[in-house]
């Protein structure tokens, strides 16, 4: 290989005088300096870090490896695969162990305590004199001396803050070893906030949109394909290279608690959905496009959750050992299959397919027919490398999902998800990943039980066999990092950040959005839209007690249902019904449960009982005498059966806030808005309202638009609603639209693609595509 000179002021001085003058310049950009090619890359790098400037033709390159010469890996001129194979032959086992580590949840800054803790030179962020935007002890730890470079993020300050701290990340890994930049990721970040007021010139931290499923209520890829742009956009301003996104599980169990993370229950429409959401995030156009719709506006997608974690049976969630089984009564594994092999696997754009791809924790029951293995998906070889890199040709990063290695101490607790596997050692559990096809580990900091796995390899394989095996993992996800652009330029302009995420066009996007995902239900004799300024009681919305899934207690409380100061621009607020001319009633879905009671369990019971998608107390008559999967190290019996036990919603006040209202309202009319997270049985207060609107997360004044007519309803059902918890209980979990819906007063049934507007039902493209 031709050693070149690092550039300098003499050769500058020179080339004056041959005619043969650079092509390239450079700028300092504050904490890094830009480097300009003539029609070809442009290049980020921090002077701190030691890298310096190479060239060749005239052109400028990064010496990441400071080793004097131009390689491969360094040349932006190669492929990404010819890039990503010579770096990857050039990488210590230690440092493929720490590209194989994806971290827990980072947030910035740290807080001091409990989840997402971190210090500053052994003290809290306040007691430290350190920036909101300065590495943590933790993570200077995790990315020098175990080697990991794929971070996940959750909260941020802000996004300049985001900014900065993406910058001091990449100016310390940059001058490590082989300069390998950092991959940030995060879960979804475009909520809204009920409260928030829109208006034209509104901006905020990140644009807001509708959940996922309030997306697909839409049934508009282009819609879902905006969003993903504007989305990867302000991803990127942040520093994040990867979405851990879209959640394209069938939300074929109406039961499950991530219900309203999907794209509904239909393979057609959650696969087309699916597209367009890949393509908006990865895909980069004109001037911010490297290669193949590649650039600095794509974000890897890692679509989950592989081979889907809708069929939960009865609806519990695999983050609990209580959840670990994926049933198939219905033998339709193909349904579940269709939004990866059929959207995230065959996309429109240049970008070809999602680049990465997460098993969820399930033990997906007795789908392996080779080797009859019931293990964890991340763990089955069958599931991933016969199934979804032989069948299905797949060949990007298989990510497990988080802290599927660690140990679990039973089957309630949120600790470590380690099913079917809880014998292994840790070390133990790395290594069947790995020999089972995955290339990477959600949760994870630490290089060592991955160091140790490797030697369990190359003890019952050989050295060659284990080096090939973690190149070929380390070739995979080198390229996601190589194809956004991060090894020329990682680095943010912390100002333009600033400007970009949540800036008005983006947030009035997404209200847009919110508008078109708002489903009409019911309009009894037409009394929407409702006139402005007219008398308007909205009663207060009572949340229970409660635990949530890290074990955080939240006490009981009584407040106001929406932004009572927006409502009063619309409407005149009144504090009883019997002043209103009209009521509003916002209330949630019914909180069912998790399926399983500890105080089931110490009364004697096995510990499982349903989840009701009812309101009021509800007994499983119809419920299985026999679970179809179970069996645990924790549990001496493998039915997992509740028939017969009863309970009651969390919140049963939200029905009775209904129908006590429309006992006091009279003939006045009764609206009632339903912020779904799961499908609700409507049979509970139906004929108690008037209009029904139901929506997966928008802001209060989205509703207020919605109905004073200044947007009109358009969003159809992307999932049924029961009439009944007897058809919840005898669906199959893995079977789209098999239930019976409950048909209204108006005789409208509330089925799949359902949903009215002001004319009355909606029949249009949509619905002929679709139903």
């Amino acid at each position: 290989m031709k050693k070149l000179k690092i550039i300098s002021v003499a050769f500058l001085f020179a080339a004056l005088f041959t005619g043969c003058g650079p092509k390239w310049s450079e700028e300092e950009m504050g904490d890094f300096n830009l480097v300009h090619n003539e029609g070809g890359a442009t290049l980020g790098y921090s002077p701190k870090s030691g890298v310096t400037l190479l060239t060749d033709g005239g052109y400028a390159f990064k010496d990441l490896n400071k080793n004097g010469e131009l390689d491969v890996y360094e040349d932006w001129r190669k492929s990404v695969d010819e890039r990503a194979k010579d770096l990857a032959s050039k990488m210590s086992v230690e440092q493929i162990a720490g590209l194989m580590l994806y971290s827990g949840h980072q947030s910035i800054p740290a807080g001091g305590g409990g989840f997402g803790a971190g210090t500053y030179n052994g003290k809290s962020l306040s007691d430290s004199g350190a920036r909101s935007s300065d590495l943590t002890d933790q993570q200077i730890k995790f990315l020098t001396e175990d080697n990991l470079r794929h971070v996940l993020i959750t909260t941020v300050e802000s996004p300049g803050v985001a900014a900065q701290w993406n910058n001091n990340m990449q100016a310390l890994v940059e001058g490590l070893g082989l300069g390998i930049p950092g991959n940030t990721s995060t879960d979804p970040r475009h909520g809204t906030k009920a409260e928030t007021e829109y208006n034209a010139g509104a901006g905020g931290d990140i644009s807001m949109w509708p959940t996922t499923l309030g997306l697909a209520a839409t049934f508009d890829p282009a819609v879902m394909k905006k969003f993903g742009k504007i989305a990867s956009i302000e991803y990127r301003a942040l520093g994040i290279a990867t979405a851990l996104s879209p959640q394209i599980d069938l939300s074929t169990e109406p039961r499950w608690s991530r219900f309203s993370g999907t794209m509904g229950e239909d393979p057609g429409l959650a696969a087309d959905l699916t597209r367009a959401y890949v393509d908006g995030f990865q895909t980069s156009s004109a001037a911010k496009e490297i290669a193949g719709g590649w650039g600095f506006e794509s974000v890897n997608a890692m679509v989950k959750h592989w081979p889907s974690g809708g069929p939960e049976e009865g609806g519990r969630d695999a983050h609990f050992g209580y959840g670990a089984y994926a049933v198939y009564p219905g033998n339709n594994l193909s349904d579940q299959l269709k939004p990866f092999t059929e959207g995230a696997f065959k996309l429109d754009g240049l970008t070809g397919k999602a680049t990465a791809v997460m098993p969820y924790y399930t033990i997906s029951y007795n789908i392996d027919q080779k080797n009859g293995e019931n293990v964890g998906n991340a763990y089955n070889k069958y599931i991933i490398t016969d199934l979804l890199r032989g069948e299905y040709g797949y060949d990007g990063v298989v990510c497990t999902d988080w802290m599927i290695t660690a140990d679990a101490a039973n089957v309630h607790e949120f600790r470590g998800k380690c099913w079917g596997v809880e014998d292994l050692t840790i070390a133990e559990r790395h290594y069947k990943v790995i020999e089972a096809g995955a290339d990477q580990f959600g949760g994870n900091n630490e290089k060592g039980p991955v160091l140790e796995a490797y030697e369990m390899g190359v003890k019952e394989h050989g050295e060659e066999y284990m080096r090939n095996r973690f190149e070929q993992s380390a070739v995979r996800l080198l390229k996601n990092i190589f194809r956004p652009g991060l090894f020329e330029n990682p680095y943010l302009v912390v100002a333009e950040s600033e400007e970009i995420v949540g800036n008005p066009e983006y947030m009035k996007a997404g209200y847009e959005a919110q508008l078109k995902s708002v489903v009409m239900l019911k309009n009894k004799d037409g009394v929407l839209p409702l006139e402005k300024k007219l008398k308007v009681y909205i009663p207060q919305k009572y949340t229970p007690a409660g635990t949530n899934w890290f074990g955080m207690r939240s006490e009981e409380k009584w407040s106001d249902a929406a932004n009572m100061d927006m409502v009063a621009s619309y409407f005149e607020v009144v504090d009883a019904a019997e002043k209103a001319d009209v009521a509003i009633c916002l209330i949630s879905s019914p909180q069912g449960g998790t399926g399983y009671s500890l105080e089931d369990k110490e009364k004697g019971g096995n510990g499982y009982v349903p989840i009701s998608l009812q309101y009021g107390p509800y007994t499983a008559e119809y419920a299985r005498e026999e679970s179809i999967a179970g069996g645990s190290p924790f549990e001496d019996f493998t039915n997992r059966s509740y028939k017969g036990k009863s309970t009651e919603a969390a919140n049963v006040y939200d029905m009775k806030v209904v129908n006590e209202t429309k006992a006091k309202m009279g003939d006045k009319p009764v609206i009632v808005v339903v912020n779904v997270a799961n499908p609700f049985i409507p049979a509970e207060f139906e004929k108690s309202a008037d209009a029904i609107l139901v929506h997966c997360g928008v802001q209060d004044q989205a509703i207020m638009d919605l109905v004073t007519g200044n947007a009109e309803p358009s969003a159809l059902l992307p999932f049924q609603l029961p009439a009944n918890m007897k058809t919840v209980e005898e669906q199959f979990e893995d079977v789209p639209r098999d239930m019976d819906c409950y048909t209204d007063e108006m005789g409208n049934v509330y089925d799949f693609a359902y949903g009215l507007n002001w004319s009355g039902v909606i029949n249009d493209e949509r619905v002929n595509t679709y139903k």
